[in-house]
């Protein structure tokens, strides 16, 4: 996860919701998703960018 947010933030990304879902890690065998939660419009728009 921070391995994420640090990736994001180096590319000026920053996602305030984004976390692991707790009730996944209590499951007998965890496979947790990835919530990236909401942002701006801006963030986005960056993370568009970044991703091609």
């Amino acid at each position: 996860m921070e391995e994420l947010r640090q990736a994001l933030a180096d590319a000026g990304i920053m996602l305030p919701a984004l976390r692991i879902e707790p009730e996944a890690l209590a499951r007998k065998a965890p496979c947790p998703p990835v919530e990236l939660g909401s942002c701006s419009v801006d963030a986005a728009a960056r993370l568009a960018a970044a991703l091609r």
